[in-house]
């Protein structure tokens, strides 16, 4: 594919619950950055993510405005990917059949259904075409992997694929090699833990945090499967409030009532023998999870990364890989730098390094 060497400028969208992060790019130069944050107050009036759309369009294009930016000098917009079908990991040209199905929400409602949605508004006041990167929905496991146990369930995939996709091809980068030519096993700590093995390419097996694997700071992981049975026909809960205590009230938040890692690293730098058992028995399952995947490598695994949110917590890091570093060396990538994700994936088939995939 015939490669160029122009200047592209393109705005990434990052739709979250409670606000939306947008950023201006020049090729790999970021020019501006920006969260716009939604209250409580102003999403209440909304019944669903989906009629937020206009709401958020519209805030994104004031802040455009005022920073000078003509919709004309773009080149390309990009949204992050939402709950959509499985698909293989890549740069998805919006379309119709996309915007379709994130209305339809069939795998559930999220605010980054309305990244394509925006991106595709505002792209097509534009000129221009919009995309989407590696959705949380990237699905690359082969069938032995999806088999449970159980015949009436299907292990489902879903992730965090763009961090964790981005990070491996960056650290391909900085080695001089290409990411399908690694083995890697790649660590992403959030609210929710996406342990990942790389092989080919291709994103061969990862933990689901809404089903399985380690507890986050609010998701529960995996926690035993005959005592969720008793407390779901208990009769003391709605699927919807036992849904909550497993996804958003669970994990380090059930034990500490704390999501924000900072705060619990206080507590542990104060003595506080709680905080530091419950980081411990995290940092032990995620340790775990590491070694799993290690096993799906055949133990012939070239690097660790670790990445996210909780990858700024020097303590964390420090345990975790004392506990994963006789497996293969660890690199650090603290934090998820999502914006910049997208832009590299849009940039890939703007310079036509990539082709951009069909969505059908």
């Amino acid at each position: 594919m015939r490669r160029n060497n122009k200047n592209y400028r393109i705005l990434a969208i990052n739709p979250g619950s409670t606000s939306t992060k947008i950023a201006l790019f020049e090729n790999e130069r970021e020019i501006f950055y920006t969260t716009i944050s939604h209250s409580a107050e102003e999403l209440s009036r909304f019944k669903s993510i989906m009629e937020q759309k206009d709401y958020r369009t519209n805030l994104v294009l004031k802040e455009l405005e005022e920073k000078g930016v003509e919709l004309s000098s773009l080149s390309a917009v990009v949204g992050r990917g939402g709950l959509l079908k499985p698909l293989e990991s890549g740069t998805y040209e919006v379309n119709e059949k996309m915007i379709e199905d994130l209305k339809r929400a069939e795998r559930g409602e999220h605010a980054s259904n309305l990244g394509a949605v925006i991106a595709m508004e505002i792209a097509k006041m534009a000129g221009v075409k919009a995309y989407i990167v590696d959705p949380v929905s990237v699905d690359e496991l082969p069938k032995i992997a999806k088999i449970t146990g159980m015949k009436e369930i299907e292990k489902p995939v879903l992730s965090h694929a763009l961090n964790t996709k981005a990070v491996a091809k960056r650290f391909a980068r900085e080695k001089g090699t290409l990411y399908e030519k690694l083995r890697l096993i790649v660590v992403h700590l959030g609210s929710g833990n996406s342990i990942s093995a790389h092989v080919g390419g291709k994103m061969v097996d990862v933990t689901n945090s809404m089903e399985e694997g380690s507890f986050g700071m609010d998701r529960a992981g995996g926690v035993p499967c005959m005592q969720l049975l008793k407390l779901a026909f208990s009769g003391k809960y709605e699927f919807k409030e036992l849904k909550r205590k497993l996804f958003g009230e669970g994990g380090m938040y059930s034990y500490l009532g704390i999501k924000d890692f900072r705060d619990v690293e206080k507590r542990i730098i104060n003595g506080d023998d709680e905080a530091i058992l419950i980081t411990d028995s995290m940092i032990y399952q995620i340790a775990k999870d590491v070694g799993a995947m290690a096993t799906v490598l055949n133990g012939k695994v070239d690097a660790i990364l670790i990445t996210g949110g909780l990858a700024k917590s020097n303590w964390l890091v420090k345990n975790l890989r004392r506990r994963i570093e006789f497996i293969a060396p660890v690199h650090v990538y603290p934090g998820e730098d999502e914006l910049r994700a997208l832009t590299e994936g849009a940039l890939r088939v703007l310079k036509g390094e990539e082709q951009a995939k069909i969505y059908s």
